[in-house]
């Protein structure tokens, strides 16, 4: 064999190390999805890299890929699309341009990227919201929250919960045509975590006479109690959110102080006085059979008290609408939870079907057992998946059923 034989059989296989990723034989189009991942692992490892030259932060590097996927607000023959202001805090508006002889429905979406990267205006979230407008005639409001590291916990939260509390006046929905008896508030990942906190705190707001219909939750991060559920351990490698990632997401919503997420790393990062939270995220109570397989409940390993006194934001049910009591989930509306089999925020979700349910919330939990997390960003060219678009039609005929 010659030396540029040898050479190009090398380089094949490093690169076939490379994109080759184990994935479970019930995911489509399986080969696809590794070349997707090997570009998220790409853009990652060049992120370490460049925080380790001291250059960029790790999540500016993320940004600055995610911001290719930008989208003007570009209007079409079905719906118009403006990027305004609702009370000072950015968002972009989609009004359907169907004739209707009465009021129209609202989504309010917000969409994910882990608190710290992402936008309404990516291409994903911005086909997502066109056809939420289109499909169901309803005007769409799609928040662009602040960013951590830039920002951190509570201002993430403190901007949807402004923008929603704003658009809830009968004022403005009057402006907007809009009906006051079937609005919807719905996020994926980090955003649904935002849209079950917001519909939290809106039960105890007596300034807000509007009342949401439903909240759509699409596999929502919701507890940062226990970073070692079931879920996290069987997808801590997986596409497209492994454990470290989201461990660092988690961590950089607070602060950027590394030493808490070397503590939510090893799971050791709650103080021994917030022991009594972890009723709220026992999965050996709140997770069916079928998604405890073979793992085995253990007693929480405390941290040191100063991570909780100094950054308190990760024990607050604004951030974790888990660690909230049952009392405060009473009231909630009907509640529609996706979750994917192959998701290490998973449990998080099954678990807040079990609570929701325990109280008597009226759930509908749809879980799909071929999916990987973030399915709904994989809707558009080039990196369009087959499960994309499945998660995008059964949430949108969901939402038309039932707002």
């Amino acid at each position: 064999m010659g030396t540029k034989s040898l050479c190009l059989l090398l380089a094949s296989v490093l690169i076939a190390y490379y994109v080759y990723t184990p994935t479970p034989e019930n995911i489509e189009e399986r080969w696809k999805l590794m070349l997707i991942n090997a570009g998220f692992r790409t853009v990652a490892h060049v992120a370490e890299f460049a925080e380790w030259l001291g250059l960029m932060h790790y999540m500016e590097v993320l940004m600055m890929i995610t911001s290719i996927e930008y989208t003007a607000p570009i209007s079409d023959e079905n719906v118009t699309v403006t990027d305004t202001k609702f009370n000072n805090v950015p968002a972009r508006l989609y009004i359907p341009r169907k004739q209707s002889s009465g009021l129209k429905r609202a989504v309010i979406y917000i969409h994910g990227g882990g608190w710290c990267v992402g936008g309404s205006a990516m291409e994903p979230y911005d086909l997502l919201s066109r056809w939420t407008a289109n499909k169901l005639n309803a005007v769409v409001i799609s928040v662009e929250y602040r960013l951590a590291p830039m920002y951190h916990f509570p201002v993430q939260f403190e901007d949807v919960y402004t923008v929603v509390k704003f658009f809830l006046q009968n004022s403005v929905l009057a402006q907007y045509g809009v009906d006051p008896n079937r609005i919807c508030i719905s996020g994926d990942s980090a955003g649904g975590n935002l849209a079950a906190a917001v519909a939290q705190q809106l039960l105890d707001d007596l300034e807000v006479k509007v009342k949401l219909k439903i909240q759509a939750l699409l596999y929502p991060a919701l507890q940062t109690l226990d970073l070692d559920l079931p879920s996290y351990k069987d997808n801590e490698n997986k596409p497209i959110l492994p454990k470290s990632l989201m461990v660092r997401f988690w961590s950089e919503y607070f602060t950027t102080d590394v030493s808490l997420q070397e503590a939510m790393a090893s799971n050791s990062h709650v103080p021994a006085e917030s022991s009594h939270l972890f009723r709220f995220v026992n999965w050996s109570n709140l997770l069916p059979e079928k998604f405890k397989k073979d793992h085995v409940y253990a007693s929480p390993i405390y941290g040191s008290s100063r991570l909780g006194k100094k950054y308190p934001g990760f024990l607050d049910p604004r951030a974790a609408p888990l660690l909230v009591d049952d009392t405060k989930l009473l009231g909630l509306p009907v509640t529609y939870v996706l979750t994917c089999q192959h998701d290490v925020l998973r449990d998080d979700g099954i678990m807040y079907v079990s609570r929701l349910r325990e109280v008597g919330i009226e759930v509908i939990h749809d879980h799909i057992e071929d999916a990987i997390h973030g399915a709904l960003m994989f809707i558009t060219s080039p990196t369009d998946l087959a499960l994309g678009h499945r998660v995008a039609n059964k949430y949108i005929e969901w939402l038309n059923i039932n707002l």
